[in-house]
């Protein structure tokens, strides 16, 4: 029997792809897996009446200081966040920042959660 080296011990959200309270810089997502991201409400979606439920947010980092997303690319990684069942999800709407957690999966043009587990951080006032 091979001795598990200390390293093999550790947990999966301890390397360098989190940051700090094991939250995931949207420009380092992985292809699939359980996340934990951070960002404000870029915009929504609303779907007609006569279309099956689902409420859409955008979701981008709002860190001044990320590294860029790539030469030529002047777009900061964004993540689609799905509530299906749901015409409206309470309190999330553009300008809210937010924390979602769930399964993480790719598709042809941006990562997406579905139903994720949410907190709102801040929301912005009416003006």
């Amino acid at each position: 029997m091979v001795p598990k080296s200390p390293k093999s011990a550790e947990s999966p959200h301890s390397g360098t792809a989190t940051a700090s309270g094991g939250i995931t810089p949207l420009h380092q997502l992985p292809d699939r897996g359980r996340v934990m991201c951070q960002g404000h409400v870029e915009s929504v979606t609303f779907v007609p009446a006569d279309r099956t439920a689902e409420f859409i947010a955008i979701v981008s980092e709002d860190d001044a200081e990320r590294p860029a997303a790539g030469p030529g690319s002047g777009r900061p990684p964004r993540l689609r966040v799905v509530w299906l069942g749901r015409r409206r999800v309470q309190g999330i709407e553009a300008g809210a920042q937010i924390r979602v957690e769930g399964m993480l999966a790719r598709g042809k043009d941006m990562a997406t959660i579905f139903n994720p587990r949410y907190e709102i951080l801040s929301r912005q006032e009416n003006e």
